[in-house]
C-alpha cells in the first residue's frame, strides 16, 4: 500500500471513530441531586394608575368625535399643569367610535368613547389632579409596583432564596452521606404573587367626585417572590 493509500485509510478510520463516538449514549450522571429553593418579600404597592374618561353619542359620527375630542383636550390641559415625570405621568388611553345598529340592521347613530390616564408614585398629586377635571370621571384605579421598588425587593427575595439553595443542598449531600457538592446548573425566577390590586369605579355624574376633591385612595401589598432550582453534583 503505497503513503496516499494508507493516508486515506487513516483518515477513513479516523472518522468513522469520531462518528461512532458521537453516536454512542451518554454516560447517566451519578449522585445528582435535584432541589428549589424560594423566598418571599412583602411590599406595599407604590404605582398608582388612575384612569378616568367619558363616553359620547349622538347620529352623526363627526359630532361625537368632536365631542370627545373637546372633553380629551380640556383634561389634557389641566392634567399637564401638575404634571411631573416619575410622580404623575399624563397619557391618553383608549379612543374609540363605533355605530349603533337597530334591531334590522340599520346604523342608528354612533357612540364614542375617550380615556386619560395618570400614573406615578406621588399619590396625592395624582388624586388631587383628577378632581380638578371636570370633563372626564374615573373609571378605574389600579395599584402596582415601580420598576425600582420590584427591582429593590426582588434583589433581597433573590439573596434570601439562594442562601437557602445552598443550605438546602449542603444538609441534603450530609443526608446522603456526601461531605459537599458542586454546583451543575441553576435558574432564578420571580414573579409577583399578588398582582396588582384593581378597583372599578362606575361614575354616572361628576357630582360623585366634586372638582376639588381629591378620590381618597389606598395602596394595598404584594408579595415578590424569587425561586432557584437547579441541580447539583454530590461529593
Amino acid at each position: 500500500m503505497n503513503a496516499s493509500k494508507l493516508i486515506a485509510a487513516v483518515a477513513v478510520f479516523t472518522w468513522a471513530t469520531a462518528s461512532f463516538s458521537q453516536n454512542s449514549a451518554q454516560p447517566v450522571p451519578q449522585n445528582v441531586l435535584q432541589l428549589q429553593a424560594s423566598a418571599q418579600v412583602e411590599v406595599t404597592q407604590d404605582l398608582l394608575q388612575l384612569s378616568m374618561s367619558t363616553t359620547r353619542e349622538g347620529q352623526d359620527a363627526n359630532a361625537v368625535q368632536a365631542q370627545l375630542k373637546t372633553a380629551l383636550d380640556a383634561a389634557l390641559t389641566e392634567a399637564k399643569k401638575t404634571a411631573l415625570e416619575g410622580q404623575m405621568d399624563v397619557r391618553t388611553g383608549n379612543f374609540s367610535l363605533y355605530p349603533r345598529y337597530t334591531k334590522d340592521g340599520k346604523t342608528s347613530g354612533w357612540v364614542g368613547s375617550a380615556e386619560l390616564v395618570l400614573d406615578g408614585r406621588d399619590f396625592a398629586r395624582i388624586t388631587a389632579a383628577a378632581g380638578k377635571i371636570q370633563t372626564l370621571v374615573v373609571s378605574s384605579v389600579q395599584f402596582g409596583l415601580s420598576r425600582e421598588q420590584r427591582a429593590k425587593v426582588e434583589t433581597q427575595a433573590q439573596s434570601v432564596a439562594i442562601e437557602r439553595f445552598k443550605t438546602k443542598a449542603t444538609e441534603l449531600a450530609k443526608g446522603f452521606g456526601f461531605a459537599s457538592y458542586t454546583l451543575r446548573e441553576v435558574a432564578v425566577n420571580s414573579n409577583d404573587g399578588g398582582g396588582p390590586r384593581q378597583r372599578n369605579m362606575v361614575m354616572e355624574s361628576k357630582s360623585m367626585l366634586s372638582s376639588a376633591e381629591a378620590l381618597p385612595v389606598e395602596a394595598g401589598k404584594t408579595a415578590v417572590q424569587v425561586t432557584v432550582s437547579g441541580s447539583v453534583q454530590l461529593k
